[in-house]
């Protein structure tokens, strides 16, 4: 619990802001997740479909659904505004790439899940945090936070708190160690290497094309 209390005061710092009335509407975010998760309970229970396909269909749903500009700028921090628009352009590309993999491996890797909302609490002064709980038939719960904000293209996530770790603030933090040591050209090209790999680690193998057809 008091992991779960530090992550959060980082982050509410971290992006801008101290716990306020928010702008997004606690009841209205928890039914932009609850029909979220929804969609991708349906995916991951369907029968018959491979794990790279369920996280392919994960990662569409989330494309739809998570701010990756937002959180982009959010990650490089100062150094967003000091890079060239060629150099924000290939990271922007990249980072939506490897964000999207990333969290849809996350959750696309759950099966046989009940998915449940807990609670939403307004955070900073415009967004609001939906805690939910994902149980497992092999083990623990998961104790997942979504940080949802309502903008001009609707509700948006902006961060994704598993188990009391936000995985924005924890990229922002690998990031500024990159940054430090090779600047943006080093962290491009980092990102473009982790983006490749995890490309090859969700396509199917030979073997499991074959069984599948």
């Amino acid at each position: 619990m008091k992991r779960f209390v530090l992550t959060l005061a980082v982050i509410f710092v971290a992006w801008g802001g101290s716990p306020a009335v928010a702008e997004t509407s606690p009841d209205k975010a928890k039914a932009f997740i609850s029909g979220i998760s929804g969609q991708a309970l349906k995916v991951l229970r369907a029968d018959g479909v491979p794990l790279s396909g369920k996280e392919e269909q994960v990662r569409s749903l989330l494309a739809q659904n998570i701010d990756v500009d937002q959180i982009g700028r959010f990650v490089l921090g100062r150094a967003w505004r000091n890079a060239s628009a060629e150099h924000q352009n290939q990271f922007q590309t990249l980072f939506r790439e490897f964000v999207l993999r990333i969290y849809s491996r996350r959750l696309g890797a759950y099966t046989g899940e009940t998915f449940e909302i807990v609670g939403a609490r307004s955070v900073g002064k415009r967004d609001v945090l939906v805690s939910t709980r994902i149980s497992r038939t092999s083990g623990p719960p998961i104790e997942v936070g979504w940080r949802v904000r309502n903008g001009p293209k609707g509700h948006k996530i902006l961060d994704v708190v598993i188990s009391g770790v936000s995985m924005a603030v924890t990229q922002r933090s690998e990031f500024r160690s990159v940054l430090s040591k090779q600047g943006m050209e080093g962290l491009i090209q980092l990102l473009r290497v982790q983006v490749s790999k995890l490309a090859a680690a969700s396509r199917p193998t030979s073997g499991a094309s074959s069984a599948a057809k």
